[in-house]
């Protein structure tokens, strides 16, 4: 692998290639010709628009695919800014991106400089010499953000004037020059979110308010449900819903959705949701701050997405995390067990574990590269001599959580070994089953 320097240059292998940026960043590409600017908006992908012709966004990883991008495409511009719209790349880790073709092998890596006030970065280009791709490494900063790097290439960048909630603020929507903005729906946000938040009202829940990058995986949803003809968590095109709402940008602590068709209106979808029990659980959920709906008509009927969640954010995965610990050590005093220590190399490990299952959309122990537990758990760094782990998807809770892991002789036979002495916990939203667990033990 070619470790990069501003300005140095790597020739590229044919197929897919894999960027990914890890960490609290959202990535972003320009795909133009040897002029530099855009042709459309379709040419900027971001999380409110995750995908162009040879380009896919999903969380932290961009596929780049040069053979298909759009006819007259020789470039491929690559930027990365913080997940929190505004904040200086210089209070955050290096934004390191890493290159490798579709079978995971490394290409290249590129740690720019320590950036300062800017917040958001150019990292790097793939460009076409000939019949060949290459890569350049970069480093441009731009104290103006996603505005002023899309201007530079020649977006014009229209403000969402809708409700921007303070914890994930509204991001710019891209057009090129002269075309007009998409209508704003506030009608159907209005009928949805004044019945919405009344319920929840009552309650005793806080409101919630839109999000456009959940509105954005929820319209994409209710597109793919509508092409397919009926309501499915995976669409048409095989992607699951909790995948469009990583790959629109938001990353979540906690998500539910209604996968609902019929009612003809916001209002009616809304009065659906409120009449059974598990789906009035969802809609009056306190832990859920954000919303975004999805409509389409197809066929005769009318399918509805409605995804709620609440944002990820360093506090709260923490303390999702330290609740599986203190539900798991609540679990060994009951059996007359020491309580396990929490230990930040395991930890690490089984983050790590859980982001990886999220990200390729697997669920097992052994990754698809071959990695065991105990081989993550030295690659964090532990010398811990005996390793053992229990994973778990689809749990919207700690209790939900480590309720299942006792429910499951092999799971609880680990939670409650006398041997282990630490444990680390990760967890990660994203992928087909929404949410992945790990914990990880070491003695």
């Amino acid at each position: 692998m070619s470790e990069l320097v501003p300005g140095a240059h790597v020739p590229l292998p044919g197929g897919v290639l894999v960027l990914r940026v890890p960490g609290p960043f959202d990535i972003c590409a320009l795909v133009t010709g040897d002029g530099r600017k855009v042709s459309g908006d379709r040419d900027f992908v971001f999380y409110n628009q995750p995908s162009a012709p040879g380009a896919r966004l999903a969380g932290e990883t961009l596929r780049i695919e040069p053979a298909r991008l759009r006819a007259g495409a020789g470039r491929v511009t690559v930027a990365v800014g913080s997940a929190r719209p505004g904040t200086p790349l210089g209070r955050l880790p290096i934004p390191v991106l890493s290159i490798t073709d579709a079978r995971g092998c490394g290409l290249a890596r590129f740690a720019p400089p320590s950036p300062g006030p800017e917040t958001v970065l150019l990292l790097a280009e793939i460009y076409r010499r000939g019949t060949a791709w290459r890569l350049r490494a970069l480093g441009q900063g731009y104290a103006d953000g996603l505005a002023g790097l899309a201007r530079d290439f020649g977006v014009d960048v229209v403000e969402d004037t809708g409700p921007a909630p303070a914890a994930a603020p509204a991001a710019p929507s891209a057009r090129k020059s002269g075309t007009s903005p998409a209508p704003a729906g506030s009608s159907v946000r209005d009928d949805f979110l004044v019945p919405v938040n009344a319920a929840r009202a009552t309650a005793g829940s806080r409101p919630v308010l839109t999000d456009t990058r959940l509105a954005t995986a929820a319209r994409a949803h209710s597109r793919a449900m509508a092409r397919a003809g009926r309501l499915c968590a995976e669409g048409a095109d095989g992607v699951f819903v909790h995948q469009r709402v990583t790959a629109a940008g938001y990353a979540y602590l906690t998500v539910g959705e209604h996968l609902v068709s019929g009612p003809r209106t916001a209002q009616e979808f809304v009065a659906y949701c409120l009449r059974g029990e598990e789906s009035r659980r969802a809609l009056h959920d306190p832990a859920f701050t954000h919303v975004g709906l999805g409509r389409c008509a197809a066929g005769g009927d009318v399918y509805w997405t409605a995804v709620w969640a609440a944002p990820l954010t360093p506090d709260g995965l923490a303390r999702t995390e330290a609740e599986v610990a203190d539900l798991t050590n609540r679990e060994r005093s009951r059996a007359g067990l020491r309580p396990l220590s929490a230990d930040p190399r395991l930890a690490a490990a089984a983050r790590a574990h859980s982001a990886d299952m999220a990200a390729r959309a697997y669920h097992a122990h052994t990754s698809p590269d071959g990695t065991r537990p105990r081989d993550r758990a030295a690659a964090a760094g532990s010398t811990r001599g005996t390793i053992g782990e229990n994973i778990a998807c689809g749990q919207r809770s700690p209790a939900e959580v480590v309720a299942g892991w006792m429910d499951s002789p092999g799971h609880r036979a680990n939670i409650l070994r006398p041997a282990f002495t630490h444990i680390g916990v990760g967890f990660a939203g994203g992928g087909p089953s929404g949410t992945y667990w790990t914990q990880l033990f070491g003695a």
